[in-house]
């Protein structure tokens, strides 16, 4: 079948029609006509496979890796990068108009840095003495020896670990595991195994990459030193954590803040030197640990609350001036939406790891009062089909109370 491809849809697809029926083909880019197989379908929608490109896009670059249309880890490759951005603004515009029915600025300023080397976190699955990522679409192991899109770091890391998967002393029975570096160490986090490794194994690893059998890792963002353990969620782009704070803390000021779903503090320590009072709230034990760690050292005073976001914004005698939210990629959900409204803060903002779940919370807050005041793109994911966005609200005029 041959289509022409329209525009790019969230999850790293390009969207065209045939007789009516939506077809979404991988590897492509607008404005080409393309032929392929249809390799999945269902009502109204087509899902194709061996793509051939008939008409090839001016944006067309061939990719930096060989590897790029096999492995999974990346989407975009195949387009020059200002033409991902334009994808990505495209995308979250159309996720706000389909979604939230909402009209989404007139602009939306980018925030974007060096597209290769930008990863500071990788997890790598290991299977027949080799080390990789999943190839799209499937469980099958795609090897690797280097990975462009990673830092330096973490590529010499999966250098070491290739040379000790060949000696006698390696674990076997690991099938998946996670690197996270400041550039100087390197935590190896075991994620998928039989069964647990010795701390030998740590202690071993250890000689070759340091860091590697430390519970934490120090890492230097926004002009502080935060304390992650390995259990804990830090941002991924080690280029613009310092712009991602910056721009989440946009015009933020006023007597009381509170920092939704905190994890290690990324904006809970940058908002204390803000605001007189600070409320961090995190579920997770261990980054709760690393948060107070981190703002002792910094000599910050600030609450921190081990709790469910949704369970603490259920607690009365709530009134901050100030609430920014990092949710998980199923954002607020519609209880979290109703009672973060119903605090009635001045201002609220969001930093969205998914255009579809931002698009129906910030729905629900412009219903209860708020318009969006600064709608910004961050990419912390180059090359790849993920979103990274900020919302900025405040309570409307007529609204006020």
């Amino acid at each position: 079948m041959q289509i022409r491809i329209e525009k790019l849809v969230y999850g790293g697809e390009g969207l065209g029609r045939l007789e009516g029926q939506v077809v979404l083909a991988p590897f492509v880019l607008p404005g080409e006509l393309v032929s392929a197989d249809a390799a999945e379908s269902r009502p109204g929608l087509l899902r194709a496979r061996r793509v051939e490109i008939l008409s090839r896009a001016a944006e067309r670059v061939d990719p930096a890796c060989p590897l790029f249309y096999h492995c999974g880890g990346c989407h975009y490759q195949h387009a020059a990068y200002e033409a991902q951005l334009d994808a990505k603004r495209a995308i979250l515009s159309e996720e706000l108009r389909r979604i939230g029915k909402i009209e989404p600025p007139a602009g939306i300023p980018t925030i974007a840095a060096g597209p290769w080397g930008y990863r500071n976190r990788v997890q790598l699955h290991l299977a027949g003495g080799e080390i990789g990522y999943l190839r799209a679409r499937s469980h099958r192991l795609c090897a690797i020896r280097h990975c462009p899109i990673s830092s330096p770091r973490i590529n010499e890391t999966i250098a070491q670990l290739r040379q000790m998967m060949r000696d006698r002393r390696w674990p076997h029975f690991l099938r998946s595991v996670e690197l996270f570096t400041n550039e100087n160490e390197v935590q190896v986090n075991v994620v998928d195994s039989v069964r647990p490794p010795a701390r030998r194994f740590f202690e071993w690893c250890a000689e070759r990459i340091p860091g590697a059998a430390s519970p934490t890792l120090d890492y230097p963002a926004a002009g502080f030193l935060f304390q992650v353990s390995n259990r804990s969620f830090f941002q991924v782009n080690r280029y613009l954590v310092d712009r991602l704070v910056e721009e989440a803390l946009w015009q933020a000021e006023g007597e009381t803040a509170l920092d939704l779903y905190a994890g290690v503090g990324l904006f809970s320590l940058p908002l204390a030197r803000r605001f007189r009072s600070v409320t961090a709230v995190e579920a997770g034990a261990g980054a709760v640990r690393d948060l107070r760690a981190s703002a002792e050292r910094a000599g910050l005073s600030l609450e921190v609350v081990r709790d469910s976001a949704e369970q603490y914004l259920a607690r009365p005698g709530l009134a901050p001036d100030f609430v920014l939210a990092d949710p998980p990629r199923s954002g607020l959900n519609r209880a979290g939406v109703e009672k973060l409204a119903a605090l009635l803060p001045s201002r609220v903002t969001i930093v969205a790891c998914d255009p579809a779940t931002l698009a129906r919370d910030l729905a629900g807050l412009l219903k209860a009062g708020y318009e969006i005041a600064r709608l910004a793109l961050v990419d912390l994911f180059p090359q790849t089909y993920h979103i990274e966005s900020v919302a900025h609200l405040r309570r409307s005029k007529s609204s006020a109370v």
